[in-house]
Parts: structure tokens; sequence; C-alpha cells
């Protein structure tokens, strides 16, 4: 389904950010120095609380800062070796690199098709036909939804039809802001299997922007926390879940009463080992 990059890149990382600060309005900085890499064939998930500088960062990626008044003020993004930072999202999405947006943003008055074939603006009718049967294999419920309007579907449907849009260019590296959010608990299990089947049947690369830190380190490779918008803590997903401080205030158990109480916070803050 995917087309993986060639043999003079495989060595690079697929995605790699370098010290990037990211400004909003020439003056309200949100990202400060922040750096990820994100190898071919992983999940590497970024999380942190809301307002952390998360999706700022994968707007930086993706190239859509400037319809928010933001900009990189400095840093580097490559994708695949060659630089990105302030290319249009038109030149990034040719390049291999799609982003599922927080909230859907789906075309409401169109059908579930309709939708699709949207996202397969930049591919003939023979590769459409092929990544639209991908996506209906992948999601078997929106195939018995296909003529039915967007906008008339179940959030969980419409998260499905949103990745399901962005596998239709077929990306080399896909970006999910906040996959997880307005969802059910069945839902949000459902579509966080379809990432890492994405990951295992395609070798497709996943950026994972999330609040729900439990969810994605259950499916992730590798991970960053931002908190402030700075990177505070990295590492594998099980160098992250053994971390005290990432159980207690990210998973939300406590290693002594089970779990944690926003009473905590404060003494929390007080003892970020990470920064110090």
């Amino acid at each position: 389904m995917t087309s993986p990059p060639d043999a003079t890149s495989a060595a690079l990382p697929a995605l790699a950010v370098h010290n990037i600060q990211i400004v909003y309005g020439g003056a309200i900085e949100a990202v400060r120095d922040v750096s990820l890499e994100v190898r071919s064939g992983q999940i590497v998930a970024l999380l942190g609380s809301n307002g952390a500088g998360k999706s700022s960062v994968l707007k930086a990626i993706s190239g859509v800062l400037d319809a928010e008044d933001g900009e990189i003020e400095k840093g580097s993004i490559h994708l695949f070796g060659e630089a990105v930072e302030g290319a249009p999202a038109p030149q990034i999405v040719k390049r291999g690199m799609v982003q599922v947006p927080e909230g859907r943003r789906l075309f409401a008055s169109l059908t579930v098709d309709e939708n699709l074939v949207v996202g397969a603006h930049l591919q003939g009718a023979a590769r459409l036909a092929e990544a639209r049967d991908y996506v209906y294999e992948l999601f078997p419920r929106l195939a018995d939804r296909r003529k039915q309007i967007a906008g008339y579907l179940s959030g969980g449907e419409q998260q499905m039809v949103a990745i399901g849009r962005a596998l239709m260019s077929q990306p080399k590296v896909l970006a999910l802001d906040e996959p997880s959010l307005g969802l059910a608990p069945l839902i949000v299990t459902e579509i966080f299997n379809t990432i890492r089947r994405l990951r295992e049947s395609s070798g497709l690369t996943i950026l994972l922007v999330e609040q729900n830190a439990s969810r994605a380190l259950a499916i992730a490779d590798y991970a960053y926390i931002l908190e402030n918008g700075r990177v505070v803590l990295d590492g594998t997903s099980e160098q992250l879940r053994r971390n005290q401080d990432v159980r207690e205030f990210y998973l939300g158990m406590s290693s002594q009463a089970g779990r944690t109480h926003m009473k905590d916070v404060k003494h929390y803050k007080r003892r970020k080992r990470w920064l110090s």
C-alpha cells in the first residue's frame, strides 16, 4: 500500500526535527528547542497535556502553521533527509507525509466515498481505486456507509474516514493529531488497534500526537513528553511506562494508593527530576 523510501534514504530518519522554536503572532512562544526523530516503520508518540505544544509541533511538520499566524523562528525539519521547514503543505504531502488533523475536519456535506476521493487528488484513477479498496478493507464499516453523508456519521466513523482520507494519498509517514479525542473507550480501542495494524501490515511510519498516554504507549515504539513547549522526557515505551513520574502523572497510577489525585500536582511540579 505505502511506498517505502529509496535505499539512499533508508539509513536516515523518516522524520527529524532539530531544535525548532515556534512563535505565534510574532510574540507568543509555543515551542522552544524541540528535537525528535521518527525512524522508518516506527510508531513514535508525542505526549503531553493540553497546551503543551504537541499540535504546534505537528502543524510545523505538516506545513500548516501559517494558517494560524504561526512560524518557525529557528530550527530544522527533515523528511527523508530533505529540509521541509517552511515548505507549503501540498509540497510536504507530495514528499510523502500526510496529517490527520485534530477534530477530523471532514467535508460534512459530502459522502464517505467523496471524502476519500478528496484525499487522492494526487493519484491517478488506478491508484485511487486501489487505495479506496484498501481503506474499505481496513474499515469494513465505512464500506457499508460509503454513500452516507459524512456529517451524519458517529464520531468514531468520522475518525475512520479522516484516517482513510489520509491513506488515500498512499503516504510514507502518517501524522495523527489526537485520534482518541471525544471518542468512546471501545471506539478508541478500535482506532488504536487499526493504527497498530497499519504499521504491522504495511510498515507505515506513524507520528502519534496524543493526550491519552496509556493508549499511546501501548502501541508506540518510542515516545517524547512535552511540557510548556519543551521535551522534558523521552525513551522507549517500556522505559517510560516504568518511570515513576510518568506512571503517576501521565498514566494515573500511584505507587502508594493506585490513583493520583489533583492535590499531588503541586508536589509533582516541584519534584520533576527530568528538568533538573
